[in-house]
């Protein structure tokens, strides 16, 4: 039967009435919520569920838009077609939210996980991240600051006051090289969907980042181990309908309220990762590069550290050229570190050039 709301009646009830209809028992519904850190009347009002607004929020943002300009893997390629964060995240979302879909689970609360869980990526992507994590004294993990950003300091400072659940599958969501499917509750998402979106990004970026390696040439097509090949295919969409049927299949197979992969699958999953950090994240051309990062990184860190952040110019700041008067300097390494983190990769190599390198000048 279709579903048309009627008008003169709440919209929000009759979707949430809609969900608890077609929705799995295992879905989170947006009636269960667990709300906002600051309740918002109008959510009561709107025409949008709790993880639409939580969805759309994100993607209006600022620091969403800056994603498109921060390395995925190969730092500021030549090519038009390698991968930036911005299209690793909408890679992560399409394929988390067609899952979703199969699994009858709550395909808006999943897109908003996967928009956001990498707002924190620093400039120059795990280069970057690696270098904070060593200069500020708190350290330095993205996930963590993907919270942070949507916490306190997107909107001008207020932050999104997004629903506890896409707060968590955001935080929750990086796995580095630890077990994809981890038997510890404590290292996965309270929800369904937010774990979906912690393999959707294992598949996306295992994928991904090999069509990328193969358009560079830094692997040919011979290098995958042929045992992968056989779990999972030889071109990228066939890799990546295979994990996905896979997950689908094995999930209901199950039933049990929790993600299934099968043991050939996960094996050729984690073969696949470990093949790309020996023959492409650790390639020596990509290290190089990342190693030019981390001392723009460094060098920016301590000049700031140092003359501090003077003054706005439009939406960034104006370098300080005087020594720094910080508060304290738990102060200093929070706001630097802040400011670095939301760098473009771009934005970053400018000001790099604008402090550190020397320009043309006449006596006249």
């Amino acid at each position: 039967m279709a579903f048309i709301p009627v008008v003169g009646t709440s919209i929000r009830r009759q979707l949430e009435e809609r969900e608890e209809q077609i929705l799995s028992p295992y879905a989170t519904l947006n009636k269960r919520s667990r709300g906002r850190t600051r309740p918002e009347d109008d959510d009561l009002r709107d025409i949008r569920l709790p993880f639409q607004r939580d969805r759309d929020r994100i993607t209006h943002s600022k620091t969403f838009r800056r994603l498109k300009h921060k390395t995925q893997v190969f730092l500021a390629p030549t090519g038009d077609h390698y991968r930036t964060r911005l299209t690793h995240v909408l890679e992560v979302s399409q394929i988390a939210r067609s899952m979703a879909t199969a699994l009858c689970l709550n395909e808006c609360l999943t897109e908003a996980i996967a928009l956001g869980h990498d707002l924190g990526h620093t400039p120059f992507g795990h280069a970057g991240e690696a270098t904070l994590n060593e200069l500020h004294p708190g350290g330095f993990r993205h996930y963590i600051h993907s919270l942070r950003v949507v916490d306190t300091l997107e909107n001008n400072g207020q932050g999104l006051n997004l629903t506890f659940e896409v707060r968590n599958g955001i935080v929750k969501h990086s796995k580095g090289n630890g077990d994809i499917l981890p038997k510890d509750s404590a290292e996965i998402p309270a929800t369904l969907e937010g774990q979906l979106v912690r393999l959707s990004d294992i598949i996306a970026y295992v994928n991904h980042d090999m069509d990328d390696a193969l358009r560079s040439g830094v692997l040919k097509g011979k290098d995958l181990p042929q045992k992968i090949k056989d779990v999972v295919g030889e071109r990228h969409s066939k890799r990546i309908g295979a994990m996905v049927r896979d997950l689908i299949v094995e999930t209901l197979r199950a039933d049990d309220g929790r993600l299934h992969v099968s043991e050939a699958m996960l094996e050729a999953i984690t073969d696949l990762r470990a093949f790309l950090y020996d023959n492409v994240y650790r390639y020596y051309k990509v290290h190089n590069e990342f190693e030019k990062a981390q001392k723009i990184i460094r060098e920016l860190y301590g000049y700031f550290f140092e003359y501090g952040l003077s003054g706005r110019i439009g939406e960034g700041w104006e370098p300080g050229e005087e020594e720094s008067d910080w508060p304290n300097e738990k102060i200093a390494h929070r706001q630097v570190c802040d400011y670095i983190a939301g760098m473009t990769d771009r934005y970053a190599l400018n000001l790099y050039e604008q402090i550190f390198l020397p320009k043309p000048w006449s006596a006249r």
